[in-house]
């Protein structure tokens, strides 16, 4: 049988067997506070990229670790490098600030790259990045969590990198099914019982992407990781691959079994959820008896949020949906931006005459609301009603965004609420690091939030937890009934009553072909600046269009009462395109302006950007 067959069979076996004991997985993290745990399940999904002939020596060789720097490698001076890994470009790995690759097989054309001596490897050039970061002396050792979304993967990467970790001398806890604002805050929490605080930590996940995918995200007290440390994690990581013995990986395998912790930290982090509702509703123990409110796992992590958030303060959660954690994802995209997803999380509402609706994607970093007559509140119109809840508490206040919000949420902000809007560039860590930015420099900030639905304020850390975000909507709710000023979603949707909001949005996708002579050996990168660069010129001798004056990303135009920007993806060969406009037709004009330049460059696919304008 050829090893891909083995592999296939192998996460059947394995997703029958976990959907089969669903129950007991899914209780999993509230199980007691702390007990000794032998982690390693001998999951069917262990070295799921690996041939026919390394399956026999599955046996044999275990996932270990040898280390360049701090962590050293556990083999003997005399032991080699085993030769049956497959070689791995790791720097491919990194997506901006997270890691993230394909860790189950069964996807054409997707490859295997995110396998548990990968995983393994990366652990433990985390260990050694932490290390000398606290600048630890060997006086104590220091600490890591590990958890993980509800992905088919999760169990198999946690054990890896729990390996990784522990093999290099650290501290594992792990936390089992969790979500990626509780991971960093076991970096901050300060309690004996949960083994708090953390010095670091990781979380297993790949937000809203398909099943045979995963990934990881690190923490530290300091909040999350950027890229530069992303970067160096992944080139230490590529030395101790490199190095892997079979003495060492025995030796990592064997600390892991001895070392490892498990912690129910999400009981924790519930609590304090609810005690912040409450105390916005002046210590009321049940402030939302009464609201109905249905709540959208997507199957992925944020089930929690139902029974163990919004019962304790009294709300009614019948008719909640998809909280049962299957990585499979077989009812919709968790992902607040996806048009199903919302649909779904709508239908739920009104189907239930409930209050309100509240959606999480996978790991629960990024939310999204519904109103009871189906209004949704996500993109532009969940930083419009955040942005309305903070400046009540911080007058005056800059709120900042990523490129691509709209021109009626700015009017909204500084006309209406008073407050600042600040435009910043895509991707939520540049969004809060911004934030942070303009707070050093005497700006006050207390929301950066991106249009994905990453939202973070001041008050928590400057993390993206869309837990926490909902809270504040629910914060909101309980404090006006308190209060007898108002009662229902409705209270929600007259804070953002006179948003201006476009009759026409889209985003179009332009792909740039690398493989295109076009780019006569030069980078995507460089390409896409040349496209942006021919447009911009453009525009000057135009004078029905006019550039933002202050613009910190791509070529945003403002002109026929839309706008539109151009930009070049963070990560991928692409340049996505958004337009709104009052109208259909006005939209199709500025299309056309960026086609105009866009024809120029034979290696970019504008069949996407001609339908949207041939539409017309």
């Amino acid at each position: 049988m050829s090893g891909k067959i083995v592999q296939n069979v192998f996460v059947s076996q394995w997703y029958q067997q976990n959907r089969q004991s669903g129950t007991q997985f899914r209780g999993d993290h509230f199980s007691p506070n702390t007990r000794n745990l032998l982690p390693f399940h001998g999951g069917k999904l262990a070295w799921t990229s690996i041939s026919s002939m390394q399956l026999r020596m599955l046996s044999k060789y275990q996932s270990g670790f040898a280390n360049r720097r701090t962590v050293h490698c556990n083999a003997a001076p005399s032991a080699t490098a085993l030769p049956s890994l497959d070689k791995v470009d790791f720097l491919k790995l990194q997506n901006g600030s997270d890691i993230r690759g394909v860790a189950i097989a069964g996807v054409e054309g997707e490859p295997v790259n995110l396998t548990e001596p990968v995983a393994e490897a990366i652990a433990a050039a985390f260990a050694a990045w932490l290390v000398e970061k606290k600048k630890a002396d060997g006086s104590r050792r220091l600490r890591v969590s590990v958890g993980h979304d509800s992905r088919i993967s999760a169990q198999t990467l946690q054990d890896a990198i729990s390996q990784g970790i522990s093999g290099a001398g650290l501290d594992v806890v792990q936390y089992g099914l969790a979500s990626t604002p509780a991971m960093f805050n076991s970096t901050i929490t300060e309690d004996d019982t949960f083994l708090c605080p953390v010095d670091g930590s990781i979380m297993i996940t790949a937000s809203h992407l398909p099943y045979n995918r995963n990934g990881f995200k690190f923490f530290t007290n300091s909040g999350g990781l950027g890229k530069a440390d992303i970067k160096d994690i992944l080139e230490r990581a590529a030395d101790i691959y490199r190095n892997f013995t079979a003495e060492g990986l025995t030796i990592s395998k064997e600390k892991a079994s001895a070392s490892v912790k498990r912690v129910d930290y999400m009981t924790l982090y519930t609590a304090d959820l609810v005690k912040a509702v409450r105390k916005a509703a002046g210590n009321i123990e049940k402030p939302l008896e009464g609201f109905h409110i249905v709540v959208d796992a997507g199957n992925g992590a944020g089930g929690f949020f139902a029974a163990k958030v919004l019962e304790p303060l009294g709300a009614v959660t019948s008719g909640s949906q998809f909280l049962e954690p299957d990585g499979m994802f077989p009812n919709h995209i968790p992902n607040p931006e996806d048009k199903t997803a919302m649909k779904a999380i709508t239908k739920a509402v009104l189907d239930n005459k409930a209050d309100l609706g509240i959606i999480f994607d996978t790991d629960v970093d990024r939310s999204a609301a519904v109103d009871s007559t189906s209004r949704e509140f996500n993109r532009n119109r969940l930083i419009a009603l955040m942005s309305a809840i903070v400046l009540e508490e911080h007058p005056g206040t800059t709120i900042v965004t990523d490129s691509v919000t709209s021109y009626g949420l700015t009017t909204f902000i500084e006309k209406k609420l008073g407050g600042k809007h600040h435009r910043f560039k895509r991707g939520y860590k540049n969004v809060i690091d911004e934030a942070i930015h303009l707070n050093s420099v005497g700006e006050e900030s207390h929301l950066a939030i991106e249009t994905s639905g990453h939202g973070a304020l001041k008050e928590n850390h400057w993390l993206d937890d869309g837990a926490y975000l909902m809270v504040k909507i629910l914060n909101k709710l309980a404090s006006t009934r308190a209060s007898g000023q108002g009662h229902g979603s409705k209270v929600l949707t007259d804070l953002v009553d006179g948003l201006e909001e476009p009759a026409v949005a889209v985003e179009l996708r332009l792909k740039i072909d690398q493989n295109n002579p076009d780019l006569k050996g030069g980078s995507f990168r460089e390409y896409g600046e040349a496209v942006l660069k021919l447009l911009e010129n453009s525009i000057d001798s135009d004078p029905k269009l006019q550039k933002a004056p202050v613009n910190y990303e791509g070529v945003r135009v403002s002109g026929f009462g839309g706008w539109f920007l151009l930009r070049l993806s963070l990560h991928d060969p692409v340049l996505p395109l958004n337009i709104e406009a009052p109208s259909h037709d006005d939209a199709v004009k500025l299309g056309f302006v960026v086609l105009a330049a866009a024809k120029e460059f034979a290696a970019l696919d504008t069949s996407a950007l001609d339908k949207f304008v041939q539409g017309s």
